[in-house]
């Protein structure tokens, strides 16, 4: 590939094939020569001990998916070998019976044991145990390996299990039509595909289930309000480790597409050039497959990071791209541009060292979130190989901006992470036995999730914030860890942007820290993006309240967009106006622009980013949103606050949009908004509409005007019936004002071939719509119903019905109440309207399709096996929790700051020096009105305001008098109020 001259400010860029050039000569230099900045006040701190030459014993936690339930043992259709004994309970095991028993966990346990059985039997000196324990706080298993003998050793055999483990099983789900994989009307599977399910799974190593339809109906339109036909797809869930899965559901959707008439070919090279190739937010590769009419299914990315393989299966290569298309042309085509695309495209790369455990946890627990940032960013990421203790990450980009992003945002992601270390100063001749050891360290990762070292001189703890604090905890309680004189040492990494801002104004804010909770505290340079803070205490009391006060000084922010236009009337004349709100809320704000990104003249996404920061003490975290609503409240409403919404479109039918890409580029720039579709190898349906909090719902219902849909009424066919829809009024009026009316078109299919139970013959009515006027079917049948009603047609509905909403008034309660004036509401009549109450009959209906697919004549012996399963996600009941990319001890002041002085601090809070304006400059500035000093709500930011302030979403209900918007005159003052 090319590679431009050489610019003097950008000494990173490189061609693909010197990978071995880097610019990372000066974070490595910054390691090499660390510098240690001592606080002022305190003792110097004692010295760690050094590494032990002898045995260690060390505990982690095995990330088994054990809450993961199997399928619906009603949906199933087929399963391939084995399937449903791994993934169901024994017909005699009791309903409350949880997940984690399900005979697929149990399995993994047990090769797990017999790993660890093998490990002690050999002859190399280490020793490893399992322990499983279920905590009382976890509706789940927790795994815990204990490993025991020479440093060096143990994490070789940690590497050794973590790469010979099936690790976060999960399930995977692509949605198919019913008539590519089953003869609907014999109601058999099609062998084919039965025979293809079962390959792929042996070749791949994973288990497939193919179940039928949810049943449900789907939502659409801008609430999510709006009934839509009902979802008949099938689905084919896998269950398998990541890369496995992965592999599954790429041949599986390269099947659909060949069923579908679509030819397959594959082109090769390098890996580290797939999402570089892609382009941010897969813009590149979006725009090949519009122009050549072809879908394109990369390889997961990491792969290389993960070396597990299930028995007998075989992985994909990770260098192989497969392309699907209508004909050879097309696909050659799509190969021509993506080549050329290769040759035209440069490279920026650059190297970071991230402590190894740091990555290990990214790699088990993080990578959906780098995913994330690759994607965004269009940057490759290199991990080492999960558990291979190297710290070395590389990064390559097209652009040194991107680069940079991504570097900054992985490592924040590595910031929140901590190690703990618990060291005895005097030995202790009470040493637990070898058997205690394992028992003890089980007992602190079970109840932390923190990996912990043990060598008899003392404890080692790394993990999440949460779980390091956990152990602490765990260790405290310990007797013969207490009764030892001993030290703390808890270090956090932060970026080093938050260095004048965590310390405050000459160290003060932690040489108070230190004189009030008895702590030591230094700061330690760890490289170009990060620093260390270290906090040592000589109790744990101690240093559990240092540590919590430190953790109120660490940085929390958000982030928000807001167009540069709007940047000077918000900062004001000579900064008056932020300065006033920084002052007035403790928060510091930052502005960037299109010229400060790097983003003059480039892609449009680059316009998009967040360009305001907002950063304050987490104790004062709870004003951050003041701030951002203050500072929206001085941009119009057509640009005010970015905000996302999904929009479900079936995923065959987004490469009919993308041929239509230019229409949707218009749309983007005349809504400004931005619409990503996912990945092709993703099979999702959701499409992302990002822009203006105003704009977006406008921007989506004219892109669901371009999405077209359809329903179906299957009624049972009658003479009258028959007679009308041929009849001239009906032609030539009814269904031009369905038309033009409700916007919806309306096709008769006289000879369907769908029968009725007892084999009458039907007739079908097609209504065509667009997804933007799916509101407007209900009220055409409606309608229709009541032509058939003054023509004297009763049409019996077999399929099709959509229900009306329960009606919310008071006439279900009329009959409680015994008084002669009520009436009550007569019965509604079955014939009124054409849709029914619920969805009982058409679900029974499709309930008896599926079950004559489970017969024995067309699935073999597997319904019969089937009856005697329980499924068993009908007994665990499953506890959701949410996730948070912002460690928890950041928002610790939320609660407990809320109070008549939360604001009043000595401490600098919003991290910069602010000019006093007052000889208090805690205290609100007054507001004087006609010379009159009034006490008022905070203030908007700007004195001129350029709107109203913005009221909550619009509910689509008509203005009250009670409204302050609505334009009704308020109460009148006086007597005639």
């Amino acid at each position: 590939m090319n590679k431009l001259s050489s610019m003097r400010h950008w000494p990173e860029r490189m061609s693909p094939a010197n990978f071995s050039m880097s610019r990372s000569n000066v974070g490595m230099q910054a390691v090499l020569n660390t510098r240690r900045d001592l606080a002022t006040q305190g003792p110097p701190p004692i010295a760690a001990p050094p590494v032990p030459d002898g045995p260690i014993h060390y505990a982690f936690n095995v990330p088994f998916a054990s809450d993961l339930a199997g399928p619906n043992t009603e949906d199933i259709l087929h399963a391939t070998t084995d399937a449903v004994l791994r993934w169901t309970h024994p017909e005699e095991a009791p309903d409350d019976v949880p997940v984690y028993e399900l005979p697929v966990h149990a399995m993994n346990l047990a090769q797990l044991r017999q790993l660890c059985h093998e490990i002690t039997a050999n002859a190399l000196p280490i020793e490893a145990h399992v322990i499983s324990t279920t905590p009382k706080n976890l509706n789940r298993q927790v795994t815990t390996v204990c490993l025991s003998g020479a440093p060096d050793l143990v994490q070789q055999t940690r590497e050794t299990i973590l790469n010979t483990t099936p690790l976060s099983l999960r399930c995977t789900t692509v949605v198919v039509d019913g008539n590519l994989v089953a003869n609907l009307s014999q109601g058999v599977l099609k062998k084919s595909v039965t025979d293809f399910l079962d390959e792929t799974s042996a070749f791949c190593g994973v288990d497939i289930f193919l179940l039928g339809p949810k049943l449900s109906p789907l939502t659409g339109g801008l609430n999510g309000d709006v009934d839509l036909p009902r979802d008949q797809r099938w689905r084919v869930a896998i269950y398998g480790d990541y890369l496995s899965s992965e592999h599954a559901k790429t041949r599986v959707l390269i099947h659909i597409d060949q069923l579908l008439g679509r030819i397959v070919d594959a082109t090769v090279f390098e890996p580290s050039m797939h999402q570089l190739l892609c382009g941010r937010n897969r813009k590149n590769i979006k725009l090949i497959e519009s122009v050549t009419n072809t879908a394109i299914y990369f390889p997961p990315p990491f792969s290389a990071c993960y070396r597990y393989c299930p028995p007998n299966a075989q992985r994909r290569d990770p260098s192989k791209v497969l392309i699907t298309g209508e004909n050879p042309q097309d696909i050659e085509q799509a190969k021509f541009r993506i080549h050329e695309l290769l040759t035209r495209t440069r490279l920026f790369v650059k190297d970071v060292t991230i402590s190894p455990p740091k990555i290990d946890s990214i790699l088990l627990s993080r990578m959906d979130k780098v995913r994330k940032i690759t994607e965004a960013n269009g940057a490759f990421v290199m991990f080492p190989s999960l558990g291979s203790r190297k710290g070395l990450v590389r990064v390559q980009a097209v652009e040194n901006l991107h680069v940079e992003r991504s570097l900054r945002e992985i490592m924040s992601l590595a910031g929140q992470f901590y190690t703990a270390s618990w060291i005895f100063l005097q030995p202790d001749p009470r040493q637990p036995s070898n058997q205690d050891i394992h028992a003890m360290l089980g007992d602190i990762c079970a109840n932390s999730d923190a990996e912990v070292s043990f060598d008899r001189q003392s404890f080692s703890i790394t993990g999440s914030d949460e779980s390091v604090k956990a152990a602490l905890m765990v260790i405290s309680k310990i007797k013969f860890a207490t009764h030892t004189p001993y030290q703390i040492r808890v270090r956090i990494e932060l970026a080093n942007e938050h260095k004048e801002f965590v310390s405050g104004k000459k160290n003060g804010k932690i040489n108070k820290i230190m004189g009030n909770s008895n702590v030591q505290i230094m700061f330690d340079n760890f490289g170009e993006y990060n620093f260390n803070i270290e906090v040592i205490a000589q109790a744990y009391d101690s240093l559990k309240q240092g540590l919590s006060l430190v953790e109120q000084e660490m940085p929390a922010s958000i982030s928000f967009h807001v167009p540069d236009q709007y940047h000077k009337r918000i900062i004001g004349i000579g900064g008056q106006h932020i300065q006033r709100i920084m002052k007035k809320h403790s928060v510091f704000v930052k502005f960037s622009n299109a010229m400060d990104r790097g983003g003059m003249g480039r892609e449009d996404d680059d316009s998009r980013v967040d360009n305001v920061i907002c950063r304050t003490p987490a104790r004062n975290a709870q004003n951050l949103e003041l701030v951002k609503s203050e500072i929206l409240e001085m941009v119009d409403r057509a640009d005010s606050e970015f905000t996302s919404q999904v929009v479900s479109v079936d995923r065959l039918y987004h490469r009919q949009l993308l041929t239509r890409l230019p229409e949707i580029e218009e749309l983007e720039r005349t809504w400004n908004c931005k619409i990503v579709f996912p990945s092709t190898e993703q099979a999702s349906d959701e499409i992302t509409v990002t822009g203006p909090q105003w704009l977006v719902p406008k921007c989506i219902d004219e892109f669901l005007g371009m999405v077209p849909d359809k329903h179906e009424v299957v009624l049972e066919r009658s003479a009258p019936l028959i007679k009308y829809l041929e009849s001239p009024d009906f032609v030539q009026n009814i269904l031009p004002k369905l038309k033009t009316q409700y916007e919806v078109e309306l096709t008769v299919h006289d000879k369907s071939e769908e029968r009725t139970e007892d084999g009458s013959p039907t007739v079908t009515l097609l209504w065509t719509f667009t997804r933007n006027n799916a509101g407007g079917l209900r009220d055409a049948m409606d309608f229709l119903q009541t032509q058939f009603t003054t023509a004297g047609v009763e049409p019996v509905i077999i399929r099709g019905a959509i229900p009306r909403p329960k009606s919310d008034t008071f006439e279900e309660s009329l009959p409680y109440f015994n008084s002669k004036l009520l009436q009550h509401a007569p019965a509604p009549v079955a014939t009124d309207s054409p849709t029914r109450p619920s969805f009982g009959e058409e679900v029974a209906r499709e309930r008896s399709i599926l079950a004559c697919l489970r017969k024995p004549g067309s699935m073999s012996s597997i319904s019969s096996f089937l009856d005697r399963r329980k499924n068993s996600s009908q007994s665990a009941t499953n506890f959701f929790k949410g996730s948070s990319n912002v460690s928890k001890s950041s928002l610790i002041s939320i609660e407990s700051t809320r109070s008549f002085n939360a604001d009043r601090n000595p401490w600098n809070d919003s991290g910069v020096n602010l000019p006093d304006e007052e000889s208090n400059p805690w205290a609100p500035a007054p507001t004087y009105v006609n010379g009159v000093d009034k006490l008022t709500v905070p203030q908007p930011g700007d004195i001129t305001p350029r709107h109203h302030p913005r009221q909550s979403a619009d509910s689509g209900r008509p203005s009250t008098s009670h409204s302050t918007n609505s334009g009704y005159p308020g109460p009148l003052a006086g007597p005639f109020r």
